[in-house]
């Protein structure tokens, strides 16, 4: 019998669990088990956790976790399985993959992959690689997270990944608008926070612009203006009208970096289709005050600098792509992209950093370079400069669970045979919770990757177990302010479960793959740092588990391109931030219009609909779960009940009362929850934190309370997800 280590080990390492934050953490453990975690204890900016950070003891340990590979017993749907070897699974998967790309054409397999846990080596990446080796996949376009963001940001700016100022340079703003972003809960890069408060502290303005009076608005706020969801667009382009009628536009700035505000100018203004859109029109469709619109417009326009912060949540609208090139519009109409305090107000998501992320991006066959890419029209809004989404008309991704029902017949490119699904939940992350279950009945053979039991893996033929964060080797980079962090193994994983990239790297040899992978993992996160001289020793990474990246001065995004237009131009097709696109009005794809615009959203506040289903549904991020993770963890269960939240007046009008048993629904789904009354949520409004596993009962009715039971899967034309744009009614049970 082996020897037990009595002795209490310390482990520095970072994590992050797709939360929004990227955290260190100072983790013990004795005989190979976690007994606690500690916080960063450092100098500042100490990189510190959240809860569910510190839950990640319970996460590792617990007892319901997938452990073995497992093959289905009973019928698929009521995941029974018993357990197999790895060898049997790696042959169940490699023959059957193998049948299907021969009998039926590579493109009969869709493979849909998220974000998993944000790091840099066991990713979606590894699988897409090892696809496009094998002979290419059914891989679908669109990012449920920030689609319209994606759209908008490359079409405006021509470039995506760094599209913001580092968080400190928000010290410098006189003035910080916080649209539809609530970064006391989602973190939002770690040290969001911290910069907050400072700003608070330092008397800047901060203005919240949301339906619900969230943590950050009661934490840092000076003002909260409450907005219906789904017109956000109309209240931006409202403060447009203002800022051109009282001639406070930065023209100068409009004039040498920006085209086509002219054409924009002409449908603010009404010339267009004969209706101004000014406050009076914004406040009926948004229900924010005209007179506060005119106030905030005139503030943000003369209070420089000024840095307007969007969150993605009114992106993922219907139309929500017009959001985020609104937004972005009104950065450029005030001349705050390139200056220190302001804020390109494009997608929040974070700035460049000095790292060859993945060095297979420049080894062939690149993650874009899927063979069954060349079997399909070319998609028309792929954008100019775009990476990460296939070029070919592929179904959208939250149109899958519909491509999988109806194939050829339904218009889409291939009938699909099987189904292979890894870093994602997706019966409990896509729209339409009960489609996604009904469409997972059609494929030959489905295959998925997990941590836990959850309600995708009960329709899996062959269920993998996948090993977390602390029980392998993997490295990542984010923060407020640029840091890298080493994700460290501390302990072995429980039972047979592998890393992504030791599975993909055998499964690649199964299957006759050459090439997919030649280094081992430390070699190949070495090749990663390669032009990333600021981390040094790469053993002293390893102990420490994060280096920060020192800057002379806060990292200001565009920078070279404002203080230096000739020699350093935008990334778009023009050069110049194109608020009349030329790409998207080549598309000619309907309600995708070249310039941005407010479009009534389908379910959407004013929608006849609304007569029947009277309440508009938000389904946001909370500080319990990491979108469907750690919903099963005990600790975060104490921190937060979940629950349905609505406004006194509405809850009064339904005879309910604050903790009732309500049912919530609309055609595509009923649900079961407890209710929360509050004023903290604009009337006519409800939010469903989502992330909650979908469970229906013997009726079909969701008892877990699963947000996207209630969702729509059609996307804006502009690929948006609409999780935030449904109509539901909810009763008193």
């Amino acid at each position: 019998m082996a020897k037990k280590d009595n002795c209490e080990k310390v482990h520095n390492t970072v994590t992050c669990q797709h939360c929004g934050g990227i955290c260190l953490l100072k983790v013990h453990t004795r005989d190979g088990v976690i007994t606690r975690i500690e916080p960063d204890d450092g100098p500042e900016p100490q990189l510190r956790a959240c809860a569910r950070g510190y839950a990640l003891k319970q996460k590792v340990h617990d007892p319901d976790r997938v452990m073995y590979p497992m093959k289905r017993v009973g019928q698929r749907g009521e995941g029974k399985f018993e357990r197999i070897s790895w060898d049997e699974a790696f042959n169940k998967v490699a023959s059957e993959l193998i049948r299907v790309r021969d009998t039926y054409g590579p493109q009969s397999i869709l493979q849909i992959c998220g974000g998993g846990d944000i790091s840099l080596l066991n990713t979606a990446v590894l699988g897409i690689r090892f696809f496009n080796m094998f002979g290419g996949t059914t891989i679908p376009w669109g990012m449920a997270s920030f689609e319209g963001a994606n759209l908008s940001t490359l079409s405006t700016l021509g470039n995506f990944m760094s599209c913001g100022n580092s968080r400190d340079d928000l010290l410098n703003s006189k003035m910080i608008i916080l649209w539809g972003w609530n970064p006391a809960v989602t973190i939002a890069n770690t040290n969001t926070n911290w910069y907050l408060s400072q700003a608070r502290e330092k008397g800047i303005k901060i203005v919240v612009v949301d339906p619900r009076f969230t943590d950050t608005a009661a934490i840092y706020a000076d003002q909260w203006i409450p907005i219906k969801p789904s017109t956000d667009v109309a209240m931006m382009i409202a403060m447009a009208h203002v800022i051109i009628r009282d001639g406070l536009a930065d023209r100068e700035f409009l004039e040498r970096y920006t085209v086509g505000f002219e054409k924009y100018q002409e449908y603010v203004m009404g010339d267009e289709d004969g209706q101004p859109k000014t406050p009076q029109w914004a406040e009926s469709i948004t229900g924010v005050p005209a007179s506060v619109i005119e106030t905030l417009a005139r503030e943000y326009a003369t209070v420089k600098p000024a840095a307007l912060m969007t969150g993605i949540a009114p992106g993922r609208t219907a139309y929500g792509e017009q959001y985020h090139r609104a937004a972005v519009t009104l950065s450029a109409m005030t001349g705050s992209i390139g200056v220190h305090g302001g804020q390109p107000a494009a997608y929040t998501g974070g700035f460049a950093h000095p790292i060859n992320a993945y060095p297979w991006l420049i080894i062939p066959p690149l993650p874009g370079d899927n063979p069954v890419d060349a079997l399909q029209e070319p998609r028309k809004l792929h954008m100019h400069g775009e990476l990460m989404n296939p070029p070919s008309a592929m179904p959208h991704r939250a149109m899958c669970c519909d491509a999988l029902l109806k194939g050829k017949s339904g218009g889409y490119p291939a009938d699909y045979k099987l189904f292979y699904t890894y870093t994602q939940n997706v019966i409990n992350q896509m729209p339409n919770s009960r489609k996604w279950a009904e469409a997972l009945m059609k494929p030959e053979c489905v295959i998925v990757h997990e941590v836990f039991f959850n309600a995708t893996t009960r329709y899996a033929d062959i269920l993998l177990p996948v090993n977390l964060s602390v029980e392998r080797n993997d490295i990542t980079a984010g923060g407020a302010t640029p840091f890298f962090g080493y994700m460290k193994k501390i302990v072995e994983p429980p039972g047979e479960a592998k890393s992504y990239f030791d599975y993909f790297k055998e499964l690649a040899d199964r299957v006759g793959i050459e090439g997919f992978l030649d280094k081992t993992e430390e070699e190949t996160i070495k090749e990663m740092l390669v032009f990333s001289p600021e981390v040094g020793d790469y053993e002293a990474f390893k102990e420490n588990a994060v280096v920060r990246v020192k800057l002379d001065e806060p990292y200001l995004s565009f920078k070279n391109q404002i203080d230096d237009p000739e020699n350093h131009k935008f990334p778009t097709p023009t050069g110049k931030i194109e608020i009349y696109s030329k790409q998207i009005d080549k598309a000619q794809v309907p309600d995708c219009p070249p310039i941005p615009k407010y479009i009534d959203g389908w379910e959407g506040p004013g929608h006849p609909l609304a007569k029947k289903y009277p309440l508009q549904l938000i389904t946001t991020h909370n500080r319990r779960r990491s979108h469907s993770q750690t919903e099963n963890m005990p600790w975060l269960l104490e921190l937060e009940k979940h629950a349905i939240v609505m406004h006194t007046s509405d809850a009064a009008a339904r005879n309910i009362r604050n903790g009732d048993q309500v049912l919530v629904f609309n055609d595509r789904g009923k649900i079961k929850i407890k209710v929360r009354v509050t004023e903290r949520i604009m009337p006519g409004v409800v939010d469903l934190g989502e992330g909650a596993w979908f469970q229906p009962d013997e009726d079909g009715v969701d008892i877990g309370g699963c947000a996207n039971t209630l969702t729509s899967e059609i996307p804006s034309p502009g690929g948006s997800f609409a999780y935030n744009t449904s109509l539901v009614e909810v009763h008193r049970i």
